[in-house]
């Protein structure tokens, strides 16, 4: 007899008692049972007769449910590894042969993050520098199905630069010159200081840096787009431009989004670089964070699986890179 049968037997013997009784009240008094609970199994014996006092066989349970203890610490393991990665950048990790193949879903992981209070990045971030992140983040909206598209590395380079503040061991303020890829998400970053603004020899620097590489592998610098900024403005950067036969494309005042894979790319190196590195260190130097940022660029660039729309799961240097032996330099 199996536990299921033994409720069943007392259910039934509690309409059988109510029936010798004459009195509900009395047998949900003498078995335990509140009334409400004999008025919600009544429908179910009229409806269905006996079966509907049998209890209802339990469906197979979802994930995480049926992710197992290893599975969970191997889950919580990455994520403090890697503080800065979403549940979808976990689950595409480690659905890789480097990490074990471990097939699990972005929401399996979320839940089991949320099981241990570990579900945002900030959570991650002060549980690893041990003291609360002052900066708790607004839930983000739901992002917009972006619209840029490319056909080939250096047809679309996008361009901007991120403020990094003021750190120790530098003079002024020290920013971040980005440029990306837009067909292989391919990224270029490196730190400058300057008096106040980001400067123009630097955007010239970085122009100049893109178009080399891309000339490298084999491609050509096409298309630069920038915002209205005066170091994308200047003659210097203007004459780099034209240097590198290419062409150069202004967003509109208030089209942030059309410079977005370079917004994005900034957030995901705040997010996976910089934020675990200030979470380090209370006083950061600049030479220590040009040494992670380019650590994290060999990453992102050369081993980091992207899920972007283009990339599609595939690693940007292999893009670029990839077919280096059978083309030619233009």
């Amino acid at each position: 007899m199996t536990h299921d049968d033994v409720l069943f037997g007392y259910r039934l013997r509690l309409f059988t008692l109510a029936e010798e009784l004459g009195s509900v009240s009395e047998a949900c008094r003498q078995m335990g049972v509140a009334r409400s609970t004999y008025y919600v199994w009544k429908p179910r014996l009229e409806r269905y007769g006996l079966d509907g006092l049998r209890v209802r066989e339990r469906r197979r349970p979802r994930m995480p449910n049926q992710i197992g203890p290893h599975l969970e610490h191997r889950i919580l393991a990455f994520s403090l590894g890697h503080p800065g990665f979403g549940p979808r950048r976990i689950s595409a990790e480690l659905r890789r042969p480097k990490w074990g193949g471990i097939e699990v879903s972005e929401h399996g992981v979320w839940r089991v993050l949320k099981r241990f209070n570990l579900n945002t990045r900030c959570k991650r971030l002060a549980l690893i520098a041990r003291h609360a992140d002052p900066y708790e983040r607004r839930p983000e909206r739901e992002p917009k199905e972006l619209h840029i598209d490319a056909s080939e590395p250096g047809e679309k380079v996008q361009m901007d630069c991120f403020y990094v503040g003021r750190l120790s061991g530098s003079k002024g303020v020290v920013w971040q010159y980005t440029a990306i890829d837009v067909a292989s998400a391919f990224t270029w970053a490196f730190l400058r200081s300057s008096d106040r603004n980001p400067s123009a020899r630097h955007t010239a620097e970085l122009c100049h840096l893109v178009a080399a590489e891309l000339k490298a592998a084999g491609w050509r610098l096409q298309e630069v787009t920038t915002d209205n900024g005066s170091e994308f403005r200047s003659q210097l950067f203007g004459h780099a431009i034209e240097g590198e036969r290419a062409t150069q494309r202004k967003i509109k005042a208030g089209r942030a989004n059309s410079n977005g894979c370079a917004e994005r790319v900034q957030l995901t190196i705040l997010e996976e670089c910089w934020r675990p590195a200030f979470s380090r260190s209370l006083a950061p130097k600049i030479t220590a964070l040009q040494r992670d940022l380019k650590e994290y660029l060999r990453y992102y660039n050369l081993d980091r699986a992207h899920t972007g729309r283009l990339t599609n799961g595939k690693v940007p240097a292999d893009i670029v890179f990839g077919a280096r032996k059978t083309r030619t330099v233009r």
